[in-house]
C-alpha cells in the first residue's frame, strides 16, 4: 500500500529544506512517519508522511484524496485525510494577522487538544522529531519553543502513552 507515497510527498516538498540542517524537508516527514509506524499508530505512517503537505505545499485535499483513493478503502482514505487536516495549523499569521505568535500557539494547542488520540500520537512524533534539532541548533529560540510545546502537551494528552512520555521527556530538557 505504501508504494508511491514517499514519491508523492517528495514531489510536493521538492526544493524545501529543513531550517537548520538544509537536508530535504521530506526527510522530516519520513522520520515522523517511521516513528508513528514503529509505535503502531493506525495509519500513522501515512498521516505522518503527509502531516505538513496542506500547510507547507500547494497540495490540496483533492490531490491527496486522488492518491489515496486507489490504495485505501474510502473509510481509510478519509481517516488519513482527516488526520492530515487535523495536523494542519489553522492559527497561522496569514489567517490571523492580528494575533501575535503566543496567542496563535495557545489557540492551536487548544484545537489540538480536541483531535483524535491517533492524530495526537502523530503530533507527538512530529514534536519529538522537531525538538531535538531546534534545541541543538537554536538554543535562544528553543526557550520559547519548549514552553509552547510544554503547554501543548499539558492539554493534548490523549494519544499513545509511550510517545506522550517521550515527548514530555524531550521538552523537559
Amino acid at each position: 500500500m505504501k508504494e508511491g507515497l514517499i514519491e508523492f510527498a517528495t514531489k510536493w516538498h521538492e526544493g524545501q529544506k529543513r531550517k537548520y540542517t538544509l537536508e530535504p524537508y521530506v526527510n522530516h516527514c519520513i522520520e515522523v512517519a517511521e516513528l508513528a509506524e514503529a509505535n503502531n499508530i493506525p495509519f500513522g505512517y501515512e498521516i505522518g508522511l503527509f502531516h505538513d503537505l496542506l500547510e507547507d505545499t500547494l497540495c490540496t485535499i483533492s490531490d491527496l484524496s486522488s492518491l489515496l483513493a486507489s490504495r485505501y478503502s474510502a473509510y481509510e482514505a478519509d481517516f488519513i485525510i482527516n488526520g492530515v487536516v487535523a495536523l494542519t495549523d489553522i492559527y497561522v499569521p496569514a489567517n490571523f494577522p492580528s494575533l501575535n505568535r503566543g496567542k496563535r500557539k495557545v489557540l492551536e494547542a487548544e484545537r489540538l487538544a480536541g483531535i483524535l488520540p491517533t492524530y495526537q500520537s502523530v503530533k507527538y512524533c512530529d514534536l519529538i522529531n522537531n525538538t531535538a534539532s531546534i534545541v541543538e541548533r537554536d538554543p535562544s529560540f528553543a526557550v520559547a519553543y519548549l514552553a509552547e510545546k510544554k503547554y501543548i502537551l499539558s492539554i493534548m494528552n490523549k494519544g499513545n502513552a509511550d510517545l506522550y512520555q517521550a515527548a514530555l521527556g524531550i521538552v523537559d530538557l
